[in-house]
């Protein structure tokens, strides 16, 4: 698998003219070598509908007069860069307007991506329908015919389909299509068979040839649906919709599987589609920096222009990144993370709040800003992972305990592991009662919102005060636990009757019970604090978490002076003998409609950082990819040492033995 891809839309109407016109190999050749490109997925078959190439199994642009997928795959060939092909499945506009009973339908019998067709825009394919038929006859061709090194299947997962086709299948298999479960099993059922038949037909004529079916995000806790791919390509744009956080959360739950990977952003200002948008390069330099951190590799998206020229100042742009990844790689190459915490998804968990196929959900989103600003070693799991390898696991919001995972929480406590629980979590199912002995008693569901929290603890660094939490959560009792924090209830909820100033009550200063508990299992959180974190971003939220991990993690392996805005990780490259820490640091702007923007790249001074690593005498530190020796000391199992200076992305080398 390459480390700087570049993925090349070609999404082009019918209702323009010359097409490719002055595409040229040589021009092609020279964007990818100015880009240090290593390999580019080049189109097939485009949302419109339209084949690249001439189809027997397609109509190819009427506009194009050449094969534009042979010479772009020869162009990227003979200069050793790889190239996969694209394939559009879930949209295919020239098919909708001659199958439209073949498409997707909600409940209101309306299509998507846009609702009938006096919008402007694409409209989803069933894949229950005679479609997938002709996708496969169409995905064979291309295999068949090309030397394709690999295949991109785009706008597919599993969906939930009321059309005709669906609707008229549950009826015959005595099942009413008004339960909605119905209706999600059969969407199961459906994507499973596309995914096998594609592998079968693929695989039929080029055995081992990669396969990715893309939906936009890998879901959290469905493993089975990963393993549908050869490998993972995580679409995460960050000015998208996808924000700074997405990546970093898919990424650490990516790689834990166990499969290749590789990080997908684009140049573009906002989203696919933008002709004339451009980042700043620093923001690429970043975002794929980034992508190493966090093991995987680089992808940018782009979108050839009409006539088929690749864009010079695009492959400035990429290129300034990537020939930065190019020098890194070596030391980006099997690695695995070190986490101390094991974040246990609400999405992994089966106990998602929101139904987004591509956003992140809020307790999760919160979590992992607050891990990745309190610089924390973490990984994201599921119910299959190992919860052994870590020191804590967080159960965000609304992680209720049912008995398999009671199971893999008793073993883990018992082995000496800690919990950090808030809100809803550690609760049965009915949400009647504590299944994990967090040492309060359940007392309902808090009456107040917004509420107040008084920490019995220094909050750094803020003073001693009764803070407002936004959230919901519970109110309990003591059973056992020591109370780390107090909640105090408002003198009423606000409403139309009963307010005061211009926001919420303020606090009546009583005693409204525990708000924070520590026992022998960890700590429990009685707000759903994640979630309040990723609505509000409150400080006291932050630190609250910041200084409950703390007490959790006494001998945690990392701690760093690197500032809130920076990132970092610890991969070991074992195979050499090494570990890589990577300290990033930028710090994205909201502008125009909260698009997160990466521009200066400020630089850091004297970061200091210190590892605990057991069982390894470190025989070497080294700043890569410029081989400049770090002075260090080893005290027992701590290792120190200090960059002089960070600017964006520094990797810092750990040779041992």
């Amino acid at each position: 698998m390459q480390f700087r891809q570049v993925h090349l839309d070609f999404h082009t109407t019918e209702k323009i003219t010359n097409i490719a016109k002055n595409f040229s190999k040589e021009q092609f050749q020279e964007m990818l070598r100015l880009g240090h490109v290593d390999s580019i997925t080049v189109f097939a078959k485009c949302h419109h509908g339209w084949a690249y190439f001439p189809s027997e199994t397609n109509e190819i642009h009427p506009h194009l007069e050449f094969d534009l997928l042979q010479q772009q795959m020869e162009a990227a060939h003979e200069i050793g860069v790889k190239a996969p092909v694209y394939l559009s499945v879930g949209l295919d506009e020239r098919m909708a307007r001659l199958h439209p009973e073949w498409l997707m339908r909600n409940e209101k019998d309306e299509t998507n991506w846009v609702n009938g067709f006096m919008t402007p825009g694409f409209h989803q394919f069933c894949l229950n329908s005679p479609y997938l038929d002709l996708m496969i006859v169409q995905i064979e061709e291309v295999v068949r015919k090309y030397d394709a090194d690999g295949i991109f299947l785009d706008i597919v997962g599993v969906r939930q389909c009321y059309c005709h086709t669906c609707i008229a299948q549950l009826h015959q298999e005595g099942k009413d299509p008004r339960v909605k479960s119905n209706i999600v099993e059969l969407g199961e059922r459906i994507y499973s068979s596309y995914t096998r038949r594609v592998e079968e037909a693929v695989h039929a004529i080029k055995p081992g040839m990669p396969i990715f079916h893309n939906a936009g995000h890998i879901s959290q806790g469905r493993r089975d649906l990963a393993a549908m791919n050869t490998h993972l390509e995580l679409e995460s744009l960050p000015t998208g919709g996808w924000g700074y956080d997405h990546f970093p959360l898919s990424a650490r739950y990516v790689q834990q599987l166990g499969m290749d990977f590789l990080g997908m952003t684009g140049k573009f200002h906002t989203f696919w589609g933008e002709f004339g948008g451009y980042k700043h390069p620093n923001a690429l330099r970043y975002e794929t920096a980034l992508s190493l951190a966090n093991g995987a590799r680089c992808s940018i998206g782009d979108q050839l222009h009409p006539e088929g020229l690749m864009d010079p100042a695009t492959y400035r742009l990429i290129g300034a990144a990537y020939s930065e990844v190019e020098r890194k790689e070596k030391w980006c190459v099997n690695v695995t993370n070190t986490a101390d915490i094991g974040l246990l998804t609400v999405e992994a968990a089966g106990a998602s709040q929101e139904n987004d196929a591509m956003f992140t959900g809020k307790s999760d989103a919160g979590a992992v800003r607050m891990l990745l600003e309190g610089h924390f070693l973490f990984d994201v799991i599921d119910l299959q992972s190992d919860f052994n390898r870590y020191k804590v696991i967080i159960l965000p919001d609304h992680i209720v305990i049912n008995e398999p995972l009671h199971m893999k929480l008793t073993s883990f406590l018992e082995s000496g592991g800690k919990v950090l629980a808030t809100g809803n979590s550690g609760l049965n199912p009915e949400q009647t009662h504590f299944i994990l002995d967090l040492g309060v008693r359940d007392a309902g569901s808090n009456p107040y919102q917004p509420d107040y929290f008084r920490p019995l603890f220094p909050l750094e660094p803020l003073g001693d005060a009764s803070y407002i939490f936004y959230a919901n959560g519970r109110r309990v009792e003591l059973d056992g636990g020591e109370e780390l924090g107090k909640r105090e209830d408002p003198y009423f909820n606000r409403d139309v009757y009963h307010f005061c100033s211009h926001q919420h009550t303020p606090s009546s200063l009583n005693d409204g019970g525990p708000g924070m508990v520590l026992s022998a299992c960890g700590i429990y959180v009685a707000w759903n604090v994640f979630e309040d974190y990723a609505v509000k971003g409150s400080l006291a939220l932050k630190e609250v978490i910041v200084y409950a991990l703390n007490l959790l993690l006494p001998d945690k392996t990392l701690q760093t002076s690197l500032p809130a805005q920076g990132i970092v990780t610890l991969q070991e490259q074992a195979s050499e003998s090494r570990y890589i820490n990577h300290l990033l640091y930028a710090s994205p702007v909201k502008r125009g409609d909260g698009i997160e923007i990466i521009e200066d790249m400020i630089p850091l001074s004297n970061i200091r950082v210190t590892l605990r690593l057991p069982g390894k005498q470190v025989t070497g530190v080294y700043t890569a990819p410029d081989l400049n020796k770090v002075a260090f000391t080893v005290e027992g199992e701590t290792l120190n040492y200090q960059i002089d200076q960070i600017i964006g992305h520094q990797m810092v080398v750990i040779d041992y033995e």
